[in-house]
């Protein structure tokens, strides 16, 4: 493939993710035009995001898979044509259950597209530097465009409607198909000659989405020690355990558990989840002190978050290729968590009557340059111990990673900290100082995740020369793959 296609193919592979990555914020902006054009109650309105959340977390592992055995690029141009018909008809819903029902059906179209990105991207560029710079390009998207999301999200509700956050993801997405079709590499797939793992797939599928369900709405709405929620969580627990019996006897299996042999890949999974469990509630909950304490509209929430993006971007883009391969990917990732620990921990003392400049702004400086500096090694890490046969699983399960880590999180930090300020606001203190300190603790305990994280970090994954030499004593075939 000539070099200058392949940087074409990465841009095109990006702007597939980032229409993915917006869709999950933007959306959160709107909910609440979103809610009174359509009449959902406040406890229907929570579907609108959580329908997305299921089938996404659900689906990432099984098409990640899918792409290795079928091909990535028919995976990820499916996929395209799954998420932009579905844009469409959320645009268009004029009824609750039929939004509902096009943001799972969308929610099943981006898990196809992100799935297989990463692993295309590392078969596409297997030469050290310049994998390091077109991962960094790949996580500068993944995870600033969360950000960006609510600028957009902001701009869209505010100057034409709700409908139009979904309406411009048809354009982007029919010319993101077109240059794909024309750039990206063909793949074979490995096939179904040994025959299909149907019993895998369809108890890992359901494990994950009944897990995510679980933790989006049992745990959510009746806690964590409810007879529900145990209950379903038992239930998703014990499909996973199923799983790993299916696979580990499997003759083709969906998910060969070989891959987990490599404690960095292992490794860098962990630290995903809890990473990205940490950081998702400081942008989900600092969004509602900047808006419910500060008086934040949604295009100021906008550009409060921006410098996450733009220092994020300028790390990514310009200088972590330099850094992984100068310094390495497991040295690289500590210190950049270690900024995103101190972010939170700064953002727990921001105050009730703080100002953007002396409160929040240190907060994003801090976590756009740990971001900048983490993830990308990080997706370095989670991929290094793939084969080229497993690179759409590895890829699909360093996205599962971040979902089920990032929901989870969630759950947790917003049931602390609404717990919280119930408390403080049945004791008598002022409701703005109550949500403060709630927020307050789900951010002490964003940055008590992150720093478990960094322990995984320092005791499980590898410096690259040892994972090497331990990768080829179990698998001397793994290198001339």
């Amino acid at each position: 493939m000539a070099d200058k296609n392949r940087w074409i193919a990465l841009n095109v592979l990006c702007v597939g993710m980032l229409m993915i990555v917006l869709d999950v914020t933007v959306v959160n902006v709107a909910l609440p035009s979103i809610q009174d054009d359509l009449g959902f109650s406040q406890s229907t309105l929570a579907w609108v995001v959580n329908a997305y959340l299921i089938s996404f977390g659900g689906l990432l592992l099984l098409f990640g898979r899918l792409g290795d055995l079928l091909g990535r690029k028919n995976v990820f141009m499916v996929g395209l044509a799954v998420f932009t018909v579905a844009s469409l008809v959320c645009g268009l819903a004029q009824t609750q259950w039929l939004l509902v029902v096009a943001r799972f059906v969308q929610g099943a179209g981006g898990a196809m597209t992100s799935a297989v990105i990463l692993g295309m991207i590392v078969t596409m560029f297997q030469e050290p530097r310049e994998q390091a710079k077109a991962i960094g390009v790949y996580a500068f998207v993944a995870s600033a465009g969360g950000s960006v999301g609510l600028l957009a999200g902001g701009v869209l509700t505010q100057s034409i409607n709700w409908h139009w956050i979904f309406f411009i993801n048809i354009p982007i997405g029919i010319a993101t198909a077109a240059v794909a079709q024309r750039v990206l590499p063909r793949d074979k797939g490995l096939g179904f000659a040994q025959g299909a793992d149907i019993p895998g797939a369809a108890l890992v599928t359901s494990a994950l989405m009944l897990g995510v369900y679980t933790i989006v709405k049992p745990a959510a709405d009746y806690g964590w020690g409810s007879g529900r929620t145990l209950g379903l969580g038992a239930g998703a627990l014990a499909l996973l355990v199923a799983f790993v019996v299916r696979e580990s006897r499997a003759r083709n299996p969906i998910m060969p558990l070989r891959i987990f042999r490599s404690r960095n890949v292992s490794g860098a999974n962990l630290v995903q989840a809890l990473s990205v469990a940490g950081m998702f509630g400081m942008f989900f909950l600092g969004a509602l002190y900047v808006q419910r304490v500060l008086h934040y509209d949604a295009l100021q929430l906008g550009f409060a978050f921006l410098p996450v993006t733009i220092i994020m971007g300028t790390l990514s883009l310009r200088y972590t290729e330099r850094l992984v391969t100068r310094f390495g990917a497991r040295n690289l990732l500590v210190p950049g968590m270690a900024l995103i620990a101190l972010a939170l921990v700064l953002f727990s003392l921001a105050p009730v009557n703080g100002n953007y400049v002396q409160h929040v702004l240190p907060t994003m400086i801090l976590l756009g340059t740990g971001a900048g500096l983490a993830f990308p090694a990080l997706m370095t890490l989670a991929m290094s111990g793939a084969t080229p046969e497993d690179a759409g699983l590895a890829s699909g399960l360093v996205n599962t990673a971040a979902q089920v880590g990032g929901a989870l999180g969630l759950a947790v930090l917003a049931t602390a900290s609404t717990t919280r300020s119930h408390h403080l606001i049945q004791a008598g203190k002022p409701t703005l100082s109550a949500l403060t300190s709630g927020y307050h603790l789900a951010f002490l305990i964003g940055a008590a995740l992150v720093l478990a994280a960094i322990a995984v970090a320092v005791t499980v994954i590898q410096p690259p020369e040892k994972a090497a030499a331990e990768r080829h004593a179990a698998d001397p075939a793994f290198d001339a793959a």
